[in-house]
């Protein structure tokens, strides 16, 4: 017995020593991952004190088509939702009443230039004669009234023919703008009158938001003149040109205060709420990268990576957006490091953690 112990013990030193290596091997694989992650400092920085406020997104070009002429409809060529570009025929209405028009105006154009050059013939005749003492001045004052009467004649036949055209030009009906069509309000066969509404429509190239202020933070919207829009896929779009009524409504002693938006702002239609936020001052605030921020159901989190390499995930409370810069209410303290790529950090996390239990079950052991 005490050989075969002799034996045993050699063995069992080898073995305890393997196991040794293998988890200070898996340690030393979990520590090289937290030092390859990339991480960034936990900092405060001076953020816009802002006042919140939900605003509504409207359309700055919305406008109604109507009629400018009478005629039946005979086709309508969109409808409700369609988008239409600058120049596209919407409706057309039945032209035969006009193209008449037109060529009336245009055989009266003709006879018009007749009449001139048969007044000029006639001018140029008598002047002759009257240079010989060969007509009497009645004469030649009847002469240069029916040249300046046949001009005249010329002019509105000229007029006569432009306003036809236009009539009948009339008869298509184009869209003013690109945008999309929210409402037909003739169907095909009506009669159309002049002022009559044929289709509504809007650009969603060009919006801007109206938000009800507070007396009390007018001041500042009229100093700092700065709004913040919060767009519904997280970024923060900076407002345009700002706007202010220069009255108060009665009943809620708010302004109305109208906010342009940039051009094309994603994921906004007109008559959404949209959250804004009036800066009212500046404060020191501890942000993080927004990167940097991990959702686990309800859980909102960073990974920490102290001095040693460890990683924790951490839970935190945070505040709004800034810039790709989240504000942290709490849970996290100035200088901390946190992992940039929550994915990798959980990954190197886990090797820890699997580490720590093979040395621990190498020391039970």
């Amino acid at each position: 017995m005490f050989n075969i112990e002799l034996i045993r013990m050699p063995v069992l030193a080898a073995a305890l020593m393997a196991a040794s290596s293998v988890g200070s091997l898996a340690m030393a694989a979990g520590a090289a991952e937290a030092d390859e992650l990339a991480t960034a400092t936990a900092s405060y920085r001076t953020v816009p004190r802002e006042y919140r406020l939900d605003g509504v997104v409207e359309a700055i070009k919305r406008s109604t088509v109507s009629a400018q002429t009478q005629g039946q409809v005979e086709e309508i060529f969109y409808d409700v939702d369609d988008f239409v570009n600058k120049g596209d025929l919407l409706a057309r209405l039945r032209d035969t009443e006009h193209r008449a028009r037109v060529a009336g105006a245009a055989a009266d154009l003709k006879s018009a230039s007749a009449e001139l050059e048969q007044a000029r013939d006639e001018y140029s005749r008598v002047e002759g004669l009257y240079k010989q003492k060969n007509v009497s001045d009645s004469a030649m004052d009847k002469a240069t009234a029916d040249l300046k009467g046949a001009q005249a004649r010329l002019e509105a036949a000229q007029a006569g023919l432009e306003q036809a055209r236009e009539q009948l030009d009339y008869t298509q009906i184009r869209a003013p703008y690109s945008g999309i069509v929210t409402h037909r309000h003739v169907e095909a066969g009506e009669i159309a009158s002049p002022g009559q509404q044929i289709m509504s429509g809007i650009s969603l190239e060009e919006l801007r938001v109206i938000v009800d202020v507070p007396q009390s933070v007018i001041p500042s919207v009229r100093e700092a003149g700065e709004v913040n829009i919060y767009l519904p896929n997280g970024e923060v779009a900076e407002a345009g040109r700002i706007t202010v009524f220069p009255f108060a409504d009665l009943g809620s002693n708010t302004f109305k205060v109208r906010v342009d938006l940039p051009q094309r702002a994603e994921g906004l239609f007109p008559g959404m709420f949209v959250k804004t936020g009036i800066v009212t001052g500046k404060k020191e605030e501890l942000t993080v990268p927004k990167e940097a921020v991990v959702y686990r159901s309800e859980v909102t989190g960073v990974y920490v990576v102290d001095a040693s390499g460890d990683i924790s995930l951490r839970q935190i409370r945070i505040g709004r957006v800034l810039n790709g810069e989240v504000v942290v209410l709490s849970g996290l303290t100035d200088g901390e490091r946190v992992a940039l790529d929550p994915i990798a950090a959980g990954v190197a996390l886990k090797a820890q953690a699997q580490a720590r239990l093979t040395g621990g079950e190498h020391k039970d052991g």
